[in-house]
């Protein structure tokens, strides 16, 4: 038999209702808070879809119109463009990233055409979707070299930004490329262009339906482990981020997601910066697998966005942007 009162104080009181539990929620979702990854194909007429991430499609540029104009309507801020590159135009040197017709590119300038300033376009910064090895940088002896790596990503960042690009995002993890590219930008009056750092990009295990998606998994020689990130470490985390800042880094973004909540919130509460989380393809195709076969429901894709809310995101990459729309 329970014996004795209660306490007066009954944490339970404000979870009865639907309402009270609305009035104090400490954070929020909405669609103002999602990036939606668009991969990009070569061809006409093309929507293709990627196995290894389901209900996620590859888009020739003629097929974008389609998948924007979702977006604009449902009120998603920014695009992230990758690019799926045919093998044909891919060497060890990643000179398709300097192509002023890439698919990058194109796929910029048909956006900003169309939709003008009504969505924002990120363009990733890296040489790995066209180097027939598969990194990030160029390669020596086997080991990806940082300095002359820099020097290539710096002109794909002004090509970029020429193309109407509105935040330019390295995610190569090469050291001093942050200060490079805003100083190239600065020089060549591209003042208003954002820069978001991958600032800590770990050497994960969740990448690999990305790799598939944009055609480097076949392709990539060893791992990334000499410049990315050990997922041992987390101190390293606000070097990494403390140096982007002193480099003039608008925001930053730590990739991947859900593994390193713990990352967020520290980068967060050391340096009040916008803080992007990206919810990497592992983590989308592991949640979205596991409610196809009804392992779970769909409120579970709340749930994981809201976590980065919880541990202080600004805004979540996430291919379930457009999936939970309605339900926000």
């Amino acid at each position: 038999m329970i014996t004795g009162k209660f306490p007066s104080l009954r944490l339970r009181r404000t979870r009865k209702y639907t309402w009270s539990r609305k009035l104090v929620q400490e954070n929020n979702l909405s669609t103002s808070d999602l990036v939606y990854p668009i991969f990009l194909i070569e061809g006409k007429n093309k929507k293709q879809i990627i196995k290894s991430m389901p209900n996620i499609y590859r888009y020739s540029i003629d097929k974008l119109g389609e998948i924007v104009s979702k977006l604009v309507k449902n009120k998603i801020p920014m695009v992230a463009l990758f690019p799926s590159t045919p093998n044909s135009k891919k060497n060890q040197y990643g000179s398709e990233a300097l192509n002023e017709n890439n698919l990058v590119c194109r796929a910029t300038l048909f956006i900003k055409k169309k939709f003008k300033n009504d969505i924002g376009v990120m363009c990733d910064v890296a040489l790995d979707p066209y180097t027939s090895h598969g990194h990030d940088g160029l390669l020596k002896n086997s080991y990806v070299i940082n300095d002359e790596t820099n020097e290539i990503l710096i002109k794909q960042s002004l090509i970029q930004a020429q193309m109407g690009c509105d935040v330019i995002a390295p995610s190569d993890m090469m050291d001093g490329r942050i200060g490079k590219i805003r100083k190239a930008l600065d020089k060549n009056k591209f003042h208003d262009v954002q820069l978001l750092s991958y600032a800590v990009k770990y050497a994960s295990n969740f990448y690999g339906p990305f790799r598939d998606a944009v055609g480097s998994k076949k392709s990539l020689k060893s791992d990334k482990k000499n410049y990315q990130m050990d997922f041992s470490n987390s101190n390293e985390s606000l070097r990494e981020v403390a140096l982007d800042i002193k480099e003039g880094v608008d925001m930053v973004m730590v990739k991947p997601g859900m593994p390193y909540l713990d990352i967020i919130k520290s980068v967060k509460e050391n340096f009040k910066i916008p803080v992007l989380a990206y919810q990497v393809s592992g983590e989308y195709s592991m949640i979205k697998q596991s409610i196809n076969n009804n392992l779970i429901n769909e409120d579970s894709i709340i749930e994981s966005l809201m976590c980065f809310k919880r541990a202080g995101a600004s805004a979540i990459v996430s291919y379930f942007a457009l999936d939970i729309v309605k339900r926000l």
